[in-house]
């Protein structure tokens, strides 16, 4: 989430006009993430009563035409009762709206906070919820190609090029080459494949106390290696910020409350290391082009590359592929 494009309380105004959830009473910018425009709506009905909202102009990487396939997925899960936002439709049925030619959608705003220091029991609760979340996409008939797969990291390294990545780290360049080809050598294509969140990091997790109360931010879903999705989301969780300290326990947890739901089979399993370094590598490129290409005057903190070069460099080593390990 982050805040692109600026609009001003009167067209925000006459936009919340035409969804029946009351007048706009306060609407905040959201500066966190780097790919849509966020706002936090606060509305009044007519009666007094208050509501609250998640307004997302799209921006970076979002194609008009994918939206009907992210929206439609919150209202497929909502409907499975996955702890998800529904989608608000506005007074024509239409589940997003065109703004001076950019998509806007109004998402159900849900309790809970994001966890910056997650526990074991945390870890576990979101490991189950991913799984919940597989489980239910299977009778969702929508289809979409992953955007941000293995083609496009090598496109994205292209774009970097190594003398960005080295600016950025001196060793990076080495290592993107190098773990690119391994990857291109060795990425599966057997694997149960599903809907998948792609991008389940604890900012996109609302949690009260140990339970899963939100999951957000949907818009990098799309059909992809089940188990994929399991390494990306335990690239997010079980690392401190920095990408320096592996958190064994954190790792555990997640595992295990996946597979209290959904058990993984043994070739997952076996394919966890090999996904992990995937995961990785897809954040720290797009990081790494993001770095690079952020507007200075956009509303958002860039992320760090290294911090997901640290990740590859561990889920790489031969000695750490135990962790996958029953």
């Amino acid at each position: 989430m982050a805040v692109y494009t600026q609009l001003g309380a009167e067209v925000l105004a006459r936009l919340i006009a035409q969804f029946d959830v009351g007048t706009l009473r306060s609407a905040k910018g959201i500066a966190e993430g780097v790919s849509n425009s966020n706002w936090l709506i606060d509305t009044e009905g007519a009666d007094g009563s208050g509501a609250r909202f998640i307004l997302t102009m799209y921006e970076q990487r979002t194609e008009v035409e994918d939206l009907p396939f992210f929206l439609s997925l919150l209202d497929h899960l909502a409907g499975q009762h996955c702890p998800v936002p529904r989608t608000i439709h506005d007074r024509d049925g239409n589940a997003f709206r065109l703004l001076d030619g950019k998509a806007v959608a109004l998402i159900e705003f849900l309790p809970g906070v994001s966890v910056s220091d997650p526990t074991p029991a945390q870890a576990r609760a979101v490991g189950g919820a991913l799984a919940q979340l597989h489980l239910s996409a299977a009778s969702f008939p929508g289809r979409r190609a992953n955007g941000l797969g293995l083609d496009e990291w090598i496109k994205l390294a292209g774009a970097c090029g190594d003398e960005g990545l080295a600016a950025i780290h001196p060793e990076l360049a080495g290592l993107v080459g190098r773990e690119l080809e391994r990857l291109e050598r060795r990425w599966p294509t057997d694997l149960p494949r599903s809907v998948i969140h792609a991008d389940l990091f604890p900012d996109n997790v609302l949690m009260l106390g140990d339970r899963v109360s939100g999951l957000i931010d949907f818009y990098f879903a799309c059909t992809d290696i089940t188990a994929y999705d399991v390494a990306v989301t335990h690239a997010a969780w079980c690392f401190d910020a920095s990408g320096s300290r592996f958190d064994p326990a954190l790792s555990a947890g997640l595992i295990a409350g996946y597979e209290a739901v959904r058990p993984l089979s043994p070739a997952e399993r076996d394919a966890l290391p090999l996904l992990a370094q995937g995961a990785a590598m897809r954040f720290l490129m797009t990081r790494a082009y993001d770095w690079m290409n952020t507007p200075a005057g956009a509303l958002v903190t860039r992320k760090d590359p290294m911090a997901f070069a640290r990740r590859l460099e561990f889920y790489a080593k031969a000695e750490n592929a135990g962790i996958f390990a029953p």
